[in-house]
């Protein structure tokens, strides 16, 4: 015991701390970058509003949020399903001490090195597969890395370049169909499978490539680049929003901007 008196404080409960500290950050990044990060902060701030008001004994305000947060574990599991079963899948890897970086514990010891993602290989790409009205859809990531979705393609793992880029689009390439992950200045995978957005604001126009360019960024931070086939028009979107008919400088100024 630490402490003695009414405010007794043991070591279980600096274990205790720790360990729920340990578990809040594991469950943060596991939703960082995406848009349950929103929801996941509102219930802890309704969680911490509820202990205060049961600690000051406000029988009115305890009785209500105290029924929320019953109800709310019940709706946290129907929110946070991708992401529940994206960290059973992790408990049930048996690879996952080679999958994961050098860690003890939970928490990271890795210090990141900043990567400069190369912006102008990536529109000069883009450039070139809209003169030859070859289709790309191309998602770089920020702070989710989209690992659910990196799994469902062909693992790739190489620097970014002009050519690989060309090469993966290329009509008869068996890798063209799908999304290219870009994470750091590494294309991760190719033949990337993403959900597809059911917005009505999409021009009836496009189609299942800009859906899934807005859908991938209403799940998550991620940007993704378009080529159109049918129009070679280029477009990117980010945060579920579409930007249309871009020139390769909008797109260069674009993503200088939001990468550099």
């Amino acid at each position: 015991m630490l402490l003695a008196g009414p405010f007794s404080f043991r070591i279980i409960d600096v274990i205790d701390i720790i360990l729920f500290a340990i578990l809040l950050y594991e469950i943060y990044n596991l939703v960082k970058g995406t848009a349950a990060i929103k929801i996941f902060i509102g219930m802890i701030s309704i969680y911490l509003l509820y202990r205060v008001v049961k600690i000051l004994q406000m029988q009115l305000l305890t009785e209500i949020l105290g029924q929320f947060i019953s109800v709310g574990v019940i709706a946290l599991i129907v929110v946070f399903q991708p992401e529940i079963r994206q960290f059973l899948l992790i408990l049930g890897n048996t690879r996952i001490i080679k999958n994961q970086r050098k860690r003890f514990l939970f928490w990271h010891f890795r210090i990141n090195n900043p990567v400069n993602l190369s912006i102008g290989k990536i529109v000069k790409a883009c450039q070139k597969m809209a003169e030859t009205r070859t289709g790309a859809l191309i998602v770089i990531t920020r702070q989710n890395e989209l690992s659910q979705y990196v799994a469902t393609g062909q693992p790739v793992e190489a620097t970014i370049s002009e050519v690989l880029l060309e090469t993966i689009f290329f009509k008869n390439s068996p890798l063209h169909d799908g999304a290219v992950i870009i994470t750091g200045n590494n294309i991760r995978a190719a033949r990337c499978i993403l959900p597809v957005s059911s917005s009505p604001t999409i021009p009836s126009y496009y189609g299942l490539r800009h859906r899934a360019a807005v859908g991938i960024t209403e799940k998550s931070d991620a940007l993704a680049i378009i080529v159109s086939e049918e129009t070679g028009d280029l477009a990117y979107s980010l945060d579920g929003n579409l930007a249309e008919n871009v020139t390769p400088s909008d797109l260069s100024g674009f993503l200088e901007r939001l990468f550099q």
